[in-house]
């Protein structure tokens, strides 16, 4: 997919994706592209909180869902993740992807349940 992470802190993770590679026959990045970006940062993001509560603590995605609003043919694309609700056992995250000049292509939500190890 050639995700690359840009930023990952508490609040946030930011991370690009290349449009070239991830494409329908169209030429217009899939839709499902859009989704393993938005998930790849979403449960990478809720594993790392699960994981400041305390150690064998992880995250396992329970729902997902995209609303695909724009499309881009070349270029890069961009997820912001924001955390909308962190709890003792469930997060919620919503990742906006844009294209270069910013505008959004696909709003995606994710729902992590935190797990510990047996």
């Amino acid at each position: 997919m050639g995700i690359e992470i840009l930023e990952f802190d508490r609040e946030h993770a930011v991370a690009r994706m290349p449009v070239e590679g991830n494409t329908q026959p169209l030429g217009l990045v899939h839709g499902g592209a859009y989704c393993v970006l938005g998930e790849s940062l979403g449960s990478m993001h809720a594993n790392y909180l699960a994981q400041q509560g305390g150690e064998g603590r992880f995250a396992v995605g329970v729902d997902i869902n995209a609303t695909h609003t724009g499309s881009a043919t070349s270029g890069w694309v961009t997820g912001t993740c924001r955390v909308l609700s962190a709890g003792r056992t469930i997060t919620v995250h919503e990742i906006v992807v844009t294209d270069e000049a910013g505008r959004r292509l696909s709003t995606i939500r994710i729902t992590n349940l935190i797990r510990e190890r047996k």
